[in-house]
């Protein structure tokens, strides 16, 4: 079983996350942040991940730590049910649609953490979300998980529909990146490692 448990708790927030990553998409999503729950919501039916988060932070300062923290634990717990990593894809990329929008990911779970994130926002926030964190997101993400990650909006108006498609994006390339494929029996590395 490709699953794990993380716990994080700080002063600022208290997050556990729980991943399977051969699931069906079942999830259950409590971050106190409407709109952070439905990008969550979307990593876990659009990249057929069992996802189950509870999170509470310090939302009378505002939503910036449980956003950021929310990530890191995602991240981790990715990090954790990937174990060694053997046999997996590895690298995978998806474009998602939203109505006026077009974004695209790119991901490679080489077990060293990079992101690049290119999309521009306007200055209102989503939801309770300012837009400056959604690539921080991204960017937390990518380092908790070690994956080098990609991420770019090639054209769109509306906020929502670019963080939305941001999200099922990642989803599937998630997806993708994570499946085991039969033909390997070793870890995808030239080097035979993906651990450093």
């Amino acid at each position: 079983m490709r699953t794990s448990k993380i716990e994080r708790k700080t002063s600022e927030t208290q997050i556990s996350i729980k991943l399977n990553l051969d699931g069906s998409g079942q999830h259950d999503i409590t971050t106190g942040v409407g709109f952070l729950d439905h990008m969550l919501t979307h990593i876990a039916v659009h990249g057929l991940f069992d996802l189950t988060v509870r999170a509470s932070g310090d939302l009378h300062i505002d939503v910036h730590h449980t956003v950021e923290d929310v990530a890191l634990v995602l991240g981790s717990a990715f990090d954790q049910a990937l174990g060694d990593r053997k046999g997996i894809t590895r690298m995978a990329s998806f474009y998602a649609p939203m109505d006026e929008t077009l974004a695209f990911v790119a991901l490679d779970l080489s077990g060293r953490p990079y992101s690049v994130i290119d999309a521009e926002w306007g200055s209102a926030p989503v939801g309770q979300i300012p837009t400056s964190l959604f690539p921080h997101f991204f960017e937390s993400f990518a380092v908790t998980a070690r994956c080098n990650l990609h991420a770019r909006v090639l054209y769109g108006r509306d906020d929502h529909h670019k963080a939305e498609a941001l999200f099922k994006a990642l989803a599937r390339a998630l997806d993708a990146a994570t499946t085991v494929d039969g033909r390997r029996q070793a870890v995808p590395s030239t080097k035979g490692t993906l651990t450093n």
